[in-house]
């Protein structure tokens, strides 16, 4: 299929279309056409066209933390739905976690994510720190690396062991590895169901102090300056994901000020939310790091404005309904989140906080991070795009959800912001309300 994306806006700062309208087409996968809006003239039957007067392109996104369940648990989610997920949230590419069944941690773990090739999402395994994530003992990362991990993390369990942390930043050095924690202490965190402050104490539920998270990063942040030394090829880099308080956004400021190699991402849902929507023991509000208050959120929006935060992720955690509807307490922490992210961004978006800056922090910063190739928005370029309407409503719910699971408080409800499709490794996913193509 041959597309044209006729009038379309270009959302690309570096490229010279920047801002302006285009006729963008797509042939076998490569960018063949890029010229002034409205002047290409197609010839009959050549080009599937789509009028883009009101739509936008930018270079397509990545998502740095999200879990597809599978190996293991794909009554939740697997590669193929959670792909689907991925492609109608805008994105062409996802980092998955290794808290599978069985954990990844094995070359051959690391080839079964990587041989899933029947979609434009690309899936890059992060591969475990430790094995089965229990943090005592290191897996074989530099035989990881070479079988394709991009990065390495315990995922959703944060390095407790000190020292297994510092030998993981160590070894990193040997080939420029990127390792991801999660800022939690899980032993302050143990009894705890949400954010530690008054929402929690007038429902009368255990919290969870944003001190638990605070003392992580400050001890990351201590043991990578630790092994900031110059005797290896490389300096060590670490990535905070998830962060969710005031304090961590100032500790990873001043690190980046005094050089380390750090980068941070936050989860969208953490932006949008407070502590205060727990009110109702809404168990789809129930997430781990959880939501804090205003200050807190208040602090990461500003930590995205400043350029503190690099990141912004889906932390896409999909879990079956008996996960949610129990007892609050019981609940499993985590929300499904590919294909909210978009409108969460729309609905921030304003004064301090562009939308072409947000759309950034979900498509080149993930990428400068990790050390990837930046895909091109430019005659001859293979086509990684992701096509996007800012302004038109639909309903989030069984008939446009295309994961396996419904753990969501955005579900049933009518949001602003579409994702209308995405094209890479010359396949395309097209959203089925965008008129069809008309071939001309």
């Amino acid at each position: 299929m041959n597309i044209l994306l006729k009038s379309v806006n270009v959302l690309r700062k570096t490229s010279p279309w920047h801002g302006k309208k285009a006729d963008l087409g797509i042939k076998n996968g490569i960018i063949t056409v890029l010229e002034e809006g409205g002047s290409f003239q197609e010839e009959a039957g050549e080009w599937d066209t789509i009028d883009c007067a009101d739509y936008y392109v930018s270079i397509g996104w990545f998502d740095l933390r999200a879990n597809f369940c599978d190996p293991g648990l794909e009554h939740k989610e697997d590669l193929e739905s959670g792909a689907q997920a991925a492609a109608a949230g805008g994105f062409t590419e996802v980092a998955l976690l290794p808290n599978t069944q069985p954990v990844i941690q094995t070359k051959n773990d690391v080839r079964y994510l990587k041989q899933f090739t029947d979609s434009p999402v690309v899936l890059h395994p992060v591969a475990a720190v430790t094995k089965d994530v229990k943090g005592d003992e290191l897996t074989e990362m530099i035989d990881l690396n070479q079988a394709g991990a991009i990065a390495f993390s315990d995922g959703d369990h944060p390095l407790w062991n000190t020292q297994v942390m510092l030998k993981a930043l160590q070894y990193m050095r040997k080939f420029n590895g990127l390792l991801i924690n999660k800022p939690e202490d899980k032993y302050l965190n143990a009894f705890g169901t949400m954010h530690e402050g008054l929402q929690s104490t007038m429902m009368g539920v255990s919290g969870m102090p944003a001190l638990a998270e605070a003392m992580m990063v400050e001890r990351d942040l201590k043991l990578l300056a630790y092994v900031n030394d110059l005797w290896f090829a490389y300096r060590p880099r670490l990535h905070i994901s998830t962060i969710s308080t005031l304090e961590a956004v100032n500790l990873i400021r001043v690190a980046k000020k005094n050089g380390l190699l750090v980068t941070c991402d936050v989860a969208a849902h953490q932006l949008f939310f407070e502590d205060t929507a727990l009110a109702g023991f809404d168990t789809n509000y129930k997430v781990n790091p959880p939501l804090r208050d205003r200050n807190h959120r208040e602090a990461l929006l500003a930590g995205l404005a400043n350029g503190t935060i690099d990141a912004i992720v889906s932390s896409h955690s999909p879990h079956d309904e008996e996960s949610k509807k129990c007892e609050f307490d019981l609940a499993e922490f985590g929300v499904i989140g590919l294909q909210t992210v978009f409108p969460i961004l729309k609905s921030l978006s304003g004064k301090n906080l562009s939308l072409e800056h947000l759309i950034e922090k979900i498509s080149i910063a993930p990428r400068q991070l990790l050390g990837m190739a930046i895909p091109e928005l430019a005659k001859g370029a293979t086509a990684n795009l992701t096509l996007f309407s800012p302004d038109e409503p639909w309903k989030f719910d069984r008939t446009s959800n295309f994961s396996k699971s419904v753990n969501s408080p955005l579900f049933g409800t009518e949001l602003t912001g579409k994702v209308l499709g995405v094209m890479n490794r010359k396949q395309y996913w097209m959203h089925h309300d965008l008129h069809q193509p008309q071939t001309h």
